[in-house]
């Protein structure tokens, strides 16, 4: 009888909020992010809370990181050489002929001269042109005013476009892989959910020029844009095809060409478009979108903002991720500024 009325009376004191054992307040992050380290938390909210491991169950949810320390450089390696061995879209030698023509050393990249008298590319099937990833990227590539300053306009047909893509880029054993991993670590916990924060981290608005809402990552990395009399980003092999095609595009160069005999590729390249200069565009050759959304995802999730190593076919890329930390979505998550295969 005894001990039933004192676990009762303990009961009844921890259900009115006495002793420290149960303090909810302790326990969350709610209304508590960002705040100092306090050792007689339960549980930390502070930016070192997920180095050190003793982050709340809810940080992520409260505080809107992108848990980075929770996966290790090997880990990353490792699922991207199973996207790399996924990509089952990637061009096929007989699908697509480039012709890269003259290497240029790293010093002569600013020069401006044309050095290559031929089109980069020489062939694209169709046949690649038409699965759905590409085309539903395709379809994107004219959204956008390139000019920064400009405010972009996005009418629901676009919005549909936006979400067509993403869609089946999941629909492919690489976006499926991509998000089995992500929510393996815990950083998502529903399909719909990392498919929303893609949206938000990629197509998202935010002011690059004049404080209008001009720019995303999607529209620097993939379409390319031009600031200050230059071009920016522009790190899509598609948009580059697409471009020299219709003539608006003057393949100069290449400083640089990775070690891979078959595709992807990466290359670092020097071209003019439509009047602007590039110095150094390097973009992975011959992957399929899924991979190339795939990949730059993967590091700026889990290495927002710095350079992460991945392997493909054995062999070891740099991607640098950049986050751009003028504004933010969501509960204080951050926008895609840029993303591109690190050439040395």
């Amino acid at each position: 009888m005894k001990i039933t009325l004192i676990l009762l009376l303990t009961i009844t004191l921890i259900s009115q909020g006495y002793g420290d054992s149960l303090d909810f307040c302790s326990l969350s992050c709610k209304g508590r992010c960002g705040e100092p380290y306090n050792a007689s938390n339960d549980c930390q909210c502070d930016s070192k809370c997920q180095e050190n491991g003793d982050c709340c169950d809810d940080y992520k949810k409260q505080c809107g990181c992108r848990v980075s320390v929770r996966v290790s450089d090997d880990e990353i390696k490792s699922v991207s050489e199973t996207l790399y061995k996924l990509d089952h879209n990637r061009a096929t030698a007989s699908e697509l002929v480039i012709d890269p023509q003259t290497l240029i050393s790293s010093s002569e990249t600013g020069s401006g001269n044309d050095h290559s008298s031929r089109p980069f590319f020489k062939q694209v099937s169709s046949t690649l042109l038409s699965k759905p990833t590409y085309k539903a990227l395709l379809n994107l590539l004219d959204n956008y005013r390139r000019v920064t300053g400009e405010a972009e306009d996005v009418p629901s047909q676009e919005v549909k476009e936006q979400d067509t893509f993403l869609q089946q880029t999941m629909n492919t054993d690489v976006g499926k892989e991509l998000y089995n991993f992500l929510y393996s670590k815990g950083i998502y916990s529903s399909q719909s959910e990392f498919i929303q924060d893609l949206k938000m981290m990629w197509f998202g608005l935010y002011s690059r020029s004049s404080g209008k809402l001009d720019s995303s990552g999607f529209e620097h990395i993939f379409a390319g844009e031009i600031k200050k009399g230059k071009v920016s980003g522009f790190h899509n092999w598609l948009q580059f095809y697409l471009n020299e095609n219709q003539g608006l595009l003057n393949y100069y160069s290449h400083s640089f060409n990775g070690p891979w005999t078959t595709y992807p590729d990466v290359l670092g390249m020097q071209f003019e478009w439509d009047g602007y200069f590039k110095e150094v565009g390097s973009a992975f050759i011959g992957s399929s979108p899924e991979f190339d959304l795939a990949i730059y995802s993967l590091c700026y999730i889990t290495r927002p903002g710095k350079k992460c190593y991945v392997s493909l076919g054995g062999k070891t890329m740099g991607i640098q991720t950049y986050t751009w930390d003028n504004s933010s979505y969501g509960n204080g998550k951050k926008y895609i500024a840029s993303a591109y295969p690190a050439t040395p």
